[in-house]
């Protein structure tokens, strides 16, 4: 297996209480790389851990090591080279309060994009793949924070894939979108696993058995079972496994 992203031994705690303990694990390149797992099990954890947004939680201590390709990201000299490369999406919007259009040409604007015709083809780039383009391509100069809460997340969708990341981290991405859009977007995402490595957490676990590829399942803070997705729902090795992916506990 080539692995583009591996945990070795990590474990994170917030003020002193563990939020992951002890993980090791292997994320391949170019696929949908599912998480599944209850509340307060330590997904969204692990995902802030691959670009290091665990910075920005003053009580978090980060013990093991997290490579992405090969390279020690608590150890990188570019903290803002990596976020280049590892695009996040959290459960919640965050909207710059900039126009839609500013919004998604923000960080290509930052690496020194300046050509109005690359970045309006950037922009309608990914607002095509977060699903938002037909819905405002007429008021483009709108504030973002103006969309309604379903548009404003993918908004966010849209701004992670403006420099083309090559790791997607998509945290409960659909958790704010009609049921056909977030169809419309799984579609996008099968599509863009050609060229990109995504790792989803979601809550919805068919929309785990829909995408991924191989899923891990998280609980108490401990990764219990990573295995081919058709195995963890089938034939899982655990019977925590199978009790959470057939709605026995949540």
């Amino acid at each position: 297996m080539d692995a583009h992203i591996r945990f070795n031994d990590v474990s994170v705690a917030y003020a002193g209480k563990t939020a992951l303990g002890g993980v090791s694990l292997e994320i391949p390149r170019k696929e949908i790389f599912g998480i599944i797992g209850p509340a307060n099990s330590g997904k969204t954890t692990l995902l802030k851990c691959i670009n290091r947004t665990i910075d920005f939680v003053a009580d978090a201590k980060v013990r093991g090591e997290v490579f992405v390709d090969g390279e020690d990201v608590c150890r990188t000299r570019s903290v803002y080279e990596l976020r280049r490369r590892v695009g996040m999406v959290f459960p919640l919007p965050v909207g710059l309060p900039l126009s839609v259009y500013e919004n998604v040409a923000y960080a290509p604007r930052r690496v020194g994009i300046r050509n109005r015709q690359e970045l309006d083809a950037i922009v309608e780039r990914c607002l095509r793949q977060a699903m938002l383009w037909d819905e405002v391509k007429d008021r483009l100069h709108t504030l973002g924070t103006r969309l309604s809460g379903g548009q404003q997340q993918r908004l966010t969708l849209a701004r992670a894939l403006s420099l083309e990341p090559e790791i997607l981290c998509l945290d409960e991405f659909s958790i704010a979108i009609d049921p056909v859009t977030t169809m419309k977007i799984e579609d996008i995402l099968i599509e863009l696993k050609s060229q990109t490595t995504i790792v989803l957490v979601t809550n919805l676990v068919q929309q785990a058995r829909r995408l991924a590829d191989h899923t891990a399942f998280f609980s108490a803070s401990r990764l219990i079972e990573v295995d081919k997705t058709e195995t963890i729902f089938n034939d899982p090795a655990e019977e925590l496994t199978r009790r959470y992916v057939t709605g026995d506990f949540g």
